[in-house]
């Protein structure tokens, strides 16, 4: 009798879930396929100008590889090695190693109605993560747990314009750091059907990820089929490291894409120039995009990169100032002139709190971006404060952003053309069109309606509580995990996958205080 009632109670819990759902449209939009003009800054010259000095950068100044398993692969591949770990990298060779790297593939997820094609004219929105701290749904800023964390990956499964989980977007503290990795790919796979990242942080740590990838969709199966993505920062200038470069191999080696992003901090780490700083990143992601090649010939790639200038009064990264949206339109040229898909990062700000500057700061990236042409948008939704904290607030008003920069950049719709024109002679001068035929059939998705701006009038607005948009968004945010419903895992693979988590914690050494591993 127990279970029956246990039964019909979770029954119940179901259709309630059911029931909220339906007031929401939870379905994900497909990846973005581009019909806007791109915007080009670069003459066809200043094209081949870049180029060319990021080859001279390479064969002149080199790069450093400061990993001796690198080295190695790049003496083998005919490189010249100088002064133990710096390469210098002829600019043929780098030619023919990049030519391999796919200009498009598709992304497999664990629901395949969520596969998503990449590159080219497509693109996609992933959520922000790194993030030490959050704003929660009191929108108090403290340190985030794992429970966060899935909160977190249930937004991005019900938030349409998501199409990723990403993976650690709030860094669970309550969890040791040497075991984070595991339980954060775990969140992701288990709390969303989408596509989703594979930590990076060490290579044992990528091994790891690709394991339990394995475990997910099957060894064969990533063999052809892409199904997550790792991050590989450079340190600019000019240095790639031996952790990131043994995440790569990991990746690499099982044919999963990476992005091959240096970490510009534009005036600090490159010169104090947009054409020349664009000139030394292209040149750092050129240099480890041609390494994947050597690892693995035909395995996807991305150029990457992370971009901020420099504020020359204190010294902090600044967010949605003009030159870096030059620096991302010219970037996209570079990524398309090598016939590379890329990576850019969005909705980035640096207010403390989800106010006028942080919307300035995120829908000027956002502009950039989406008019640069960018194929993997990374940090689309909650990033704040310099990347320090993930607002949910803001999560949840930049996923709506992300639909309307999707809805424009879609294009402009000419199907209803005749239909909407004929709508004019039937109402002719002085008339209106509310009540016609037309309008009815179309009013739903004629104009984006975005629900979490306030449009009307102040009177309504006063008598419905005088709310921000903060506390909407908050409001909204609990609306969907009060609604959400797990995509559940097959039991069989779950239970293999709680099988390699337990054991590799137990391989795993790991410290007694937490705090001794920060």
């Amino acid at each position: 009798m127990s279970g029956g009632g246990a039964t019909r109670g979770r029954r119940g819990g179901r259709e309630a879930r059911r029931e909220l759902r339906s007031a929401f449209d939870t379905q994900m939009l497909p990846a973005l396929k581009r019909n806007l003009p791109l915007v080009e800054p670069m003459s066809a010259e200043q094209i081949e100008k870049i180029d060319a000095a990021s080859m001279a950068i390479l064969e002149d100044v080199g790069v450093i590889f400061r990993d001796p398993i690198a080295i190695e692969d790049w003496r083998k591949a005919g490189a010249d090695i100088r002064d133990d770990d710096r390469i210098h990298l002829d600019r043929n060779l780098i030619r023919e190693l990049i030519q391999t790297i796919p200009e498009s593939f598709t992304y497999h997820a664990r629901n395949p109605a969520n596969n998503l094609p990449f590159g080219r004219d497509h693109s996609i929105f992933v959520p922000m993560t790194g993030a030490p701290y959050l704003r929660d749904l009191e929108d108090k800023r403290r340190g985030p747990t794992l429970d966060d964390l899935a909160n977190f990956h249930k937004l991005a499964q019900m938030l349409p314009a998501m199409h990723s989980s990403a993976h650690h977007i709030v860094e669970p503290m309550d969890h040791v750091v040497a075991h984070r990795h595991l339980r954060i790919t775990y969140s992701s796979m288990k709390h969303s059907d989408k596509t989703f990242m594979g930590m990076t942080t060490s290579p044992k740590n990528a091994e790891d990820v690709m394991e339990m990838c394995a475990i997910l969709f099957g060894e064969d199966f990533m063999e052809t089929h892409p199904v997550s993505t790792g991050n590989c920062n450079g340190n600019s200038p000019l240095v790639w490291d031996e952790t990131m470069l043994g995440a790569m191999r990991a990746f690499c080696k099982r044919n999963q894409p990476v992005l091959c992003s240096p970490f510009v901090l534009g005036g600090a780490n490159t010169p104090a120039s947009t054409a020349a700083a664009v000139a030394q990143l292209n040149a750092e992601a050129l240099s480890a995009l041609a390494y994947t090649q050597v690892v693995r010939t035909g395995c996807p790639a991305i150029y990457g990169h992370y971009l901020s200038t420099v504020s020359m009064k204190s010294g902090a990264p600044m967010a949605g100032t003009p030159e870096i949206s030059l620096m991302n339109m010219m970037i996209g040229q570079m990524a398309r002139y090598y016939k590379i898909p890329w990576r850019t990062s969005n909705t980035l700000g640096g207010a403390k709190n989800f106010d006028a500057q942080a919307g300035y700061e995120s829908a000027s990236t956002m502009m950039a971006t989406l008019m640069s042409g960018a194929n993997y948008l990374w940090h689309s939704a909650g990033w704040n404060e310099a990347g320090m904290h993930c607002s949910i607030a803001k999560f949840i008003v930049d996923a709506e952003q992300c639909a309307m920069g999707y809805r424009m950049v879609e294009g402009v719709q000419w199907d209803d053309f005749d239909e909407a024109l004929a709508a004019v002679r039937d109402i002719g001068p002085g008339g209106h069109y509310l009540g016609h035929h037309h309008t009815r059939a179309k009013f739903e998705k004629a104009f984006f309606m975005p629900e979490m701006f306030d449009n009307n009038s102040i009177e309504q607005w006063m008598a419905e509580g005088s709310q921000e948009i903060t506390a909407r968004a908050l409001g909204r945010a609990k609306e969907l995990l009060a609604a959400y419903e797990e995509p559940m895992l097959d039991a069989a693979i779950d239970e293999q996958l709680k099988d390699y988590i337990a054991r590799r914690e137990r391989e795993i050494p790991a410290v007694d205080a937490l705090n001794d591993e920060y």
